[in-house]
């Protein structure tokens, strides 16, 4: 599917982007909540548009808005997902025994958060240093004993730290390259960062997994790129770094972690890499082909959904949600839900509670509001997270809530 959006230009090769993903409409920011004051105001609403570049098939949205009026001041806190932190401490201690880290390393994390991560590794006495451009964050993770920078990561703060004698034997970036209007620039950070042979290891949920599952709700637009490896091995070349090994791991509906060096580095490529070569090749990621479709599929989503939005509330039931998440919202935006159709939606997040969503504004309860309000229907934002909200709501299953997820169709279950 092609359009005539002519003016814009691949953020890796500058190529001309005529081809669409999937139209998402225009939406406010997925994470801009709200305030009970502002709910009279309008909001501002932005183009939500995957495009995917013909030469290099980088899928994209368009750098709408600053970041920094994205992540100066951010509403996402990692330590409030049990299971994220797990998996964090589950990396810590494979790529603290894999690589050698010790008291002498120096292991850095870009977008280091309130130090869901870095954590792990100052309890196993490894000297660590976060970059994180969120204030309100960073406070979080430097009074829990996590040194922390408070910038952008790019070939400026590289720079500045490589000649302050701070290069990392070990650079972890977890979901953040996805975030990064500039992708050049932030890459082109990486090599001036890292040791000889250092190693930076990247997570982001596989372009592979969002096409074939329908998870379009993982677009938005603090998500500038969906990637491949693929296409992260050509942005990868260009500033002279390689990918070694991969794993296929299940974090956000099924992810990549990269294991990226030097060019000339000693690291040995991994037999796993020629196996997700070969699946991404078989999917079409490297053929325009691959990419087409997949509008009238999301369609179908937001069809199903709505059939059963409509069906419950002709029964007289109702509907409240878990999980005030940026996919969510790019979901019930693009379904065109208020709170009329959802009363309310719980999160674990003091942040956010109080608040309301952008765009529905449905407001935001904490957890325990749920057991007041005995929904017949809680659904279930984060997909990702099906079982442990589950597992964490089973209280409300025994009081008769059914469990509804609507990503790549609907489930529901007790």
């Amino acid at each position: 599917m092609s359009t005539n959006t002519s003016t814009r230009r691949c953020r890796f090769c500058e190529t001309p982007l005529t081809r669409t993903l999937v139209d998402l409409g225009k939406t406010p920011l997925a994470n801009s909540y709200l305030m009970p004051e502002q709910l009279d105001q309008p909001e501002p609403r932005y183009p939500l548009h995957a495009m995917v570049c013909d030469a290099c098939f980088l899928v994209q949205v368009e750098d709408v808005v600053p970041p920094d009026a994205i992540f100066s001041d951010y509403a996402y806190f990692s330590s409030y997902s049990d299971s994220w932190v797990a998996h964090a401490k589950a990396y810590c201690n494979k790529v603290g025994d894999r690589f050698g880290l010790d008291g002498n390393s120096l292991a850095i994390e870009i977008a280091s958060n309130d130090g869901y991560l870095l954590q792990h590794f100052v309890a196993a006495d490894i000297p660590v240093l976060g970059i994180e451009p969120a204030a309100n964050v960073a406070d979080v993770a430097i009074a829990k004993g996590v040194p922390t920078d408070v910038s952008f990561f790019g070939v400026e703060t590289a720079t500045r730290l490589a000649n302050d004698d701070r290069k990392a034997d070990l650079i972890a970036s977890n979901n953040v390259l996805a975030h990064v209007p500039d992708i050049n620039d932030f890459v082109g950070g990486i090599p001036l960062l890292l040791k000889a042979e250092g190693v930076w290891t990247i997570e982001f949920p596989h372009l592979l997994n969002l096409i074939a599952k329908i998870q379009f709700d993982t677009i938005y637009h603090e998500h500038f790129s969906y990637l491949s490896l693929g296409t992260l091995e050509t942005i990868f070349a260009r500033h002279n770094l390689r990918v070694f090994d991969v794993e296929e791991i299940p974090t956000h509906g099924g992810s990549l972690r990269l294991y990226v060096c030097h060019m000339n580095a000693n690291h040995q490529a991994g037999p796993a890499l020629e196996t997700v070569r070969t699946k991404e090749r078989a999917a079409r990621l490297d053929q325009a082909s691959g990419y087409d479709g997949f509008t009238e599929r999301v369609a179908l989503v937001r069809a199903g959904f709505l059939e059963f939005v409509t069906m419950a509330r002709a029964d007289g039931k109702t509907i409240a949600a878990y999980g005030a998440a940026a996919k969510g919202n790019t979901f019930l935006n693009y379904c065109g839900i208020t709170e009329n159709q959802i009363i309310a939606v719980a999160d674990r997040s003091a942040a956010k509670q109080g608040k309301f969503l952008p765009g529905s504004r449905i407001p935001i309860v904490a957890p325990e509001i749920l057991e007041k309000i005995a929904p017949d229907y809680l659904l279930i934002l984060p997909w990702n997270l099906r079982e442990e909200i589950s597992s964490n709501m089973a209280h409300l299953a025994k009081a008769g809530s059914k469990f509804v997820t609507a990503v790549p169709e609907i489930r529901i279950s007790d």
